[in-house]
């Protein structure tokens, strides 16, 4: 487990990942819930689809563009970052009731107890979920298929904060194919 530290909204911890983005999505979860039923596959409405976010109170399913590996950085902050979401294609947040401090981060099908942990506050950090290289990633060049150029980017940035309803600061919507 990585623990949190840091003294100024600009301290973190900051982690990457590759992780599969099996069923086009991937997790965020308490590291209690992980380990019992989250209800997190009913968290698909046509409108979490829409936004690329599920909420249940212990945990996030984050959808992503892209049935495949995506490369995930998580970063852990002492206060809310500022806003870059002109930098990235589409930008969620949503509060998680971290009752045990440890935060779990892994792909929708990876197995539990190998997933990375993060020790945070207990309480409800806000978790903001920026994603970018969106359409790149989900209509590849067929001649660069599998280049790094097609990837998909997210970064997880958590920070201890009130609980709050989700807020979708920036959508993306795939091109018609």
């Amino acid at each position: 487990m990585l623990p949190f530290t840091g003294s100024g909204d600009d301290a973190c911890v900051a982690r990457n990942l590759e992780l599969f983005a099996d069923y086009f999505q991937i997790h965020v979860l308490d590291d209690v819930s992980e380990a019992t039923e989250t209800g997190i596959g009913d968290v698909w409405t046509d409108q979490a689809v829409l936004d690329g976010l599920g909420v249940t109170e212990h945990a996030l399913a984050i959808g992503t563009a892209v049935n495949v590996t995506v490369d995930v950085t998580i970063d852990l902050l002492t206060g809310r970052p500022d806003d870059d979401s002109d930098d990235f294609d589409h930008v969620v947040e949503a509060s998680l009731n971290l009752a045990s401090g440890r935060m779990v981060v892994l792909g929708c099908t990876d197995y539990g107890p190998d997933a990375a942990r993060f020790d945070m506050p207990a309480g409800w950090p806000r978790v903001r979920t920026s994603r970018r290289n969106l359409e790149a990633a989900a209509f590849p060049d067929p001649d660069c298929e599998d280049e790094p150029e097609d990837m998909e980017e997210i970064r997880l940035q958590a920070w201890p904060a009130p609980y709050a309803l989700p807020d979708i600061i920036k959508r993306w919507t795939p091109p018609d194919a």
